[in-house]
């Protein structure tokens, strides 16, 4: 068994798969990450609203048929940029858990509203899908949003780190104080780059509210 990693999600190949399928897969791997790149980077300009297929590939410097080898339609692309978006920013949250090392649900919060903050300031596109959860994408079926993917890690990190465990109020609390920080954040970022810090910290703020019980 092997591994090809194709934009950031692991793909398994057995045994049995011929070998000379892994340059392939290398570079179809790099052609979706610089669609998606470009789709950022538009979306960074004009919004996800105005986006289309020809806009991302003429950034991308490829054809339009080279788009819909991979993605059938600007629905498709917002679903993967999503889906890349919410890798990064678990995996960058689950690193900055560790390295804060929180102890409470309110400190762990703290950091995740760091997190999803640089993320907004630093990633292009992100402030405009995030992920996902701004929009309605039609996400797999039975698959929980990005909000709660987001709130997963922070309950997964807290029971098993320090062996916090939470009821059922207190998940869906956080899942609602992720929520709230999300459109906070959204707002804080709509005209600035660096975010407007009354509104960064009214999301601090209300964040702590939320779960000061807990």
């Amino acid at each position: 068994m092997f591994t090809i990693n194709i934009v950031d999600n692991p793909v398994n190949y057995s045994a049995s798969t011929p070998i000379r399928v892994e340059p392939v897969q290398a570079r179809s791997a790099a052609r979706v990450g610089a669609l998606l790149d470009a789709a950022c980077h538009t979306m960074h300009e004009v919004g996800y609203e105005q986006l289309t297929t020809a806009m991302v590939a003429e950034r991308a410097g490829a054809s339009i048929g080279t788009v819909y080898r991979y993605f059938p339609d600007r629905v498709a692309v917002l679903q993967a940029v999503a889906a890349r978006n919410l890798v990064r920013a678990t995996r960058a949250l689950r690193a900055d858990l560790e390295r804060d090392n929180p102890s409470s649900v309110s400190g762990a919060l703290a950091t995740a509203l760091d997190t999803l903050t640089r993320f907004f300031r630093e990633e292009q596109g992100f402030r405009s899908l995030r992920v996902g959860d701004v929009l309605d994408i039609r996400p797999l079926a039975g698959s929980r949003g990005g909000n709660a993917e987001i709130a997963a890690v922070i309950r997964d990190y807290l029971h098993e780190v320090h062996d916090v465990r939470l009821d059922s109020p207190a998940r869906v609390a956080i899942e609602t104080t992720v929520d709230v920080i999300d459109a906070l954040l959204g707002r804080a970022f709509m005209h600035s780059d660096r975010g407007d810090s009354t509104v960064l910290s009214e999301a601090r703020r209300v964040a702590e509210s939320i779960v000061q019980e807990l």
